[in-house]
């Protein structure tokens, strides 16, 4: 997931972590931070802190919150922490450091909150059938449980949501591919391949349904916001 932002107003493109607000700057440290520490003790940190499911003899309350600060790699820690940089830098400016993080959390969580949701209702799915005497069935309730999620992709799939209501009219262009096209289009193009490749089941090893949580409660916050008319308004 890395973009280029252009600034329409003719700023050009903008320096990296040059002026970076500070809210985007402390959570992009935290993530470099547990990076290394999860490279120093990946085992301990994992089963601590990445999201399992409830059920799981590994699941802890604070995990919905730590796995957000978690990723499977290098590569996936710079395309989320880069996008964060790119679009939630021009949030933040917007409504200031205590609103970006009421809004970066609860696209965060609530991205949980789904993933977790699809994996109650394959559960189900797959106790009715182990109850049945399904060995296939066993194996997969067993490997649900035994599955980590990691990674801030959630909250970030919640930043762009939130970028592109702002200024939906604004250009966003893919590093690779390198195709252009307007925020607002973007967003649902994203939104409908996380839902096709979430259903089908392509793309294994992504949390696609997680993906779709952060656009949907970013979607659903920023419409709070706008009823409220408060969309442009700053806590602090």
């Amino acid at each position: 997931m890395g973009y280029y932002y252009y600034d329409n107003s003719g700023g050009g493109r903008r320096g990296f972590m040059s002026n970076v607000p500070t809210a985007v700057k402390n959570i992009i440290i935290i993530n470099a931070l547990i990076m290394i520490m999860i490279s120093l003790n990946e085992s301990f940190m994992v089963e601590k802190f990445a999201l399992f499911y409830p059920t799981s003899p590994f699941f802890h309350w604070w995990q919905p919150l730590t796995h957000m600060f978690m990723h499977g790699g290098f590569w996936h820690l710079l395309f989320n922490m880069y996008t964060l940089y790119i679009f939630g830098s021009v949030l933040e400016r917007v409504w200031g450091s205590k609103k970006f993080l009421v809004f970066y959390f609860v696209t965060g969580l609530g991205a949980a909150a789904v993933h977790t949701g699809v994996e109650w209702i394959q559960m189900q799915h797959w106790l009715t059938e182990a109850a049945e005497g399904s060995y296939a069935a066993q194996t997969s309730i067993h490997m649900l449980k035994m599955t980590p999620t990691v990674g801030a992709s959630g909250a970030i799939y919640g930043v762009l949501m939130g970028y592109a209501m702002l200024y939906p009219d604004s250009v966003m262009t893919l590093i690779f591919p390198p195709i252009s096209m307007k925020a607002k289009w973007f967003v649902l193009v994203f939104a409908a391949i996380e839902l096709l490749t979430g259903v089908t089941g392509t793309g294994g090893g992504i949390a696609h349904f997680a993906h779709l949580g952060g656009l949907i409660f970013g979607f659903a916050l920023m419409m709070f916001w706008k009823k409220r008319h408060t969309l442009y308004s700053r806590f602090d």
